[in-house]
């Protein structure tokens, strides 16, 4: 079975700042937003599979922060910590190196705005969205919610392949206020370079976070691996190895603590692009025994409420948010950014649609890295730093 990895977000809305050069890439720093949204979900949800796309998340925020003006751009740039304006042509190369046939892995993202009928937008808007993010902007009658709905539901179908059926509903949609839908959509395809063998696939023991044991299918080989043990700030030990995709570009980084007592929610936190761009620096070669459970983790999210606590509130607030750069005639906020992602990891590939550091020490590796326990799981782009998707799983 081939792998597939679709993930959309859609932000539905109603009715240049300079700072210090970052040690970290732009796409780096595009995916850290990502993975500080992830944190801020997963501490409501410590139990549950979560799945996001950090790649997707800064996409969306970018384009809307082309449109945002004052109070609501600051916020914006703020918590991002760049300037879409300032770096467009770098995040264009970034997008085009992501989706380069040199990947050898199938990546696809597109954007697009659905806007209002008659709805008039502003030309700078729309122009920059298409040269940075290459998003085109389609035309919707919203007051026919069935119609409407019906229209970006396609659209999700198409650009994942079929693998997210869709992501907004009639409901979501209001005839009178609704003025805006833009969309994300990634998609992944991707075999392992080393791949697993059906025959070596065999029910085992996964503990669950809920403290329960599950007999779950789990795939194994034995291979060559970069892997490594690495600890977070205030000595929780964990261990990562990177399960890199036929084409290379692309890796599996999974993470998970090395002690069975120590729960998963304690290592997240501290992971940022930063720490993971330590474990590529410091995992190494190794022939290890690689035990591994096939699982399908979706997850439905509205980004919303980790947005406003990381700091982007304005531009949900009605009486606060300002987006005169998309449209002057009257008032827009964003009433949902919505997200639905799933992943699946079989034998042959994965099939999804979808300021602390750590202190890294040498140390051995065990002979075995057997994930029978909670684990968080990253799809990197290593040419760029970018992470396309992030989940933790904790029942597969």
């Amino acid at each position: 079975m081939n792998g597939r990895l679709p993930l959309l977000f859609a932000a539905l809305i109603s009715a240049c700042l300079c700072f210090p050069p970052s040690p970290l890439s732009l796409e780096e720093l595009g995916s850290d937003i990502g993975i500080q949204v992830f944190n801020q979900l997963v501490k409501s949800r410590p139990k549950e599979n979560v799945v996001v796309s950090p790649h997707g998340i800064a996409s969306v925020l970018g384009m809307l922060q082309l449109g945002a003006d004052g109070k609501t751009k600051k916020q914006l740039t703020t918590v991002m910590r760049y300037s879409v304006n300032g770096v467009g042509k770098v995040l264009k190369k970034i997008n085009k190196a992501i989706v380069s046939k040199k990947n050898k892995d199938l990546v696809s993202i597109a954007n697009a705005v659905f806007a209002k009928s008659g709805l008039k937008l502003e030309v700078p808007f729309v122009s920059r969205n298409n040269e940075v993010f290459q998003c085109n902007v389609k035309s919707v009658n919203f007051e026919d919610q069935n119609t409407a709905s019906d229209t970006i539901n396609q659209w999700v179908r198409n650009e994942t392949k079929g693998m997210i059926d869709g992501i907004v509903s009639p409901d979501s949609l209001d005839s009178e206020l609704t003025r805006l839908v833009l969309v994300n959509a990634v998609y992944f395809k991707g075999l392992w370079k080393s791949r697993f063998q059906p025959e070596n696939t065999k029910k085992r023991t996964f503990n669950g976070a809920d403290g329960k044991t599950y007999q779950v299918p789990m795939l194994a080989q034995l291979s060559v691996f970069r892997c490594g043990t690495t600890s977070t700030p205030n000595d929780l030990w964990y261990n990562i190895i990177e399960l890199p995709y036929h084409g290379e570009s692309i890796s599996m980084l999974i993470a998970l603590p090395t002690e069975s007592t120590t729960p998963l929610s304690a290592i997240i936190p501290h992971i940022s692009t930063k720490t993971i761009q330590s474990w590529m620096t410091t995992m190494v070669q190794k022939r290890v025994q690689v035990i591994l459970p096939k699982f399908t983790a979706e997850a439905e999210t509205d980004l919303k409420e980790p947005l406003q606590e990381l700091g982007i509130r304005d531009m949900f607030d009605q009486s606060k948010a300002n987006f005169a750069k998309i449209t002057r005639t009257g008032n827009i906020h964003v009433s949902q950014i919505l997200q639905k992602a799933k992943i699946e990891v079989s034998e042959d590939g994965t099939k999804a649609s979808a300021a602390t550091t750590a202190i890294l020490i040498a140390r051995s590796s065990p002979p075995w890295f057997v994930v029978d326990r909670p684990f968080v799981f990253f799809i990197r782009h290593n040419p760029t730093g970018a992470v396309l998707f992030m989940g933790q799983v904790n029942k597969p």
